[in-house]
């Protein structure tokens, strides 16, 4: 979510690319997460749970990677496209096993509320990384335009519509003509440090995320063995509720 909300203002402010064109751009990372989604179940079952999601880890640290190396000024779709199919290919290779690791560490019963909570975290994660990755985005954009060279030259009012946003030195940009492609130039190398600061988050998540999973995720054999054992509690519990219940519907203190 964090890498969408940068990279449609990317594509849009620094490519110059129509609404349009940014909405279709992201297609390859849906497309890849639909194609990854059944192998990732069989990876599940031969491998694990780990190694699936440490493998769709690795696929989107190459995704940041993309965007943080090769995202610049003038940069061709390819390069764009390749950064979303590498997140596509991570997303769905470890949506899978997150959501397997929720629903079947918990009783039948409460499959409902393991469900529920996959989505809050994902939601939940999703507008944090974006307010992250904004406010990032932000302040690398205004400390770039306020070590502009040329800032002994600029009005006090004037420098801080610059660096407010790329929105505001566009409408900056409008108002001086005469120095317009140099306000723009100015501005999209700002949008570009500021987004690089947001890729670099996204690269260190990432790595916390993968030492995560590494050093506190259950090895296969031990994550059957869980798994097996929150099965056979589940059984269990639902052997003994009939068990418990006389005839006549009161139940056995």
């Amino acid at each position: 979510m964090g890498a969408m909300f940068i990279g449609q203002q990317f594509m849009q402010n620094v490519l110059g690319y129509s609404t349009f064109e940014a909405g279709f751009a992201i297609l390859p990372a849906a497309v890849f997460m639909v194609l990854v989604a059944a192998p990732s179940a069989r990876l599940v079952h031969a491998h694990g749970s780990r190694f699936t999601l440490l493998l769709g880890y690795l696929f989107v640290l190459l995704s940041f990677l993309t965007m943080l190396l090769l995202w610049k000024n003038g940069s061709p779709y390819w390069q764009v496209g390749l950064g979303y199919a590498l997140m596509g290919i991570g997303i769905g290779l470890f949506g899978t096993p997150a959501s397997h690791s929720l629903t079947a560490s918990v009783p039948v019963n409460r499959v409902g509320m393991a469900s529920g909570t996959a989505d809050l975290q994902r939601d939940l994660g999703g507008a944090i990384m974006q307010s992250i990755f904004g406010a990032l985005l932000t302040a690398g954009y205004a400390a770039t335009v306020a070590a502009a060279p040329n800032k002994a030259q600029i009005t006090a009012s004037t420098q801080n519509q610059l660096e407010k946003s790329f929105s505001s030195a566009t409408a900056v940009a409008h108002e001086y003509p005469q120095y317009a492609s140099a306000i723009t130039a100015g501005a999209k190398t700002s949008f570009l440090q500021g987004a690089n600061w947001a890729y670099a988050a996204g690269v260190i998540a990432t790595v916390a995320g993968i030492a995560l999973v590494f050093f506190l995720f259950p090895h296969k054999d031990d994550e059957q063995r869980l798994l097996g054992e929150y099965q056979a509690a589940d059984a269990a519990e639902a052997v003994a509720e009939p068990a418990a219940t006389l005839p006549g519907g009161t139940r056995a203190q």
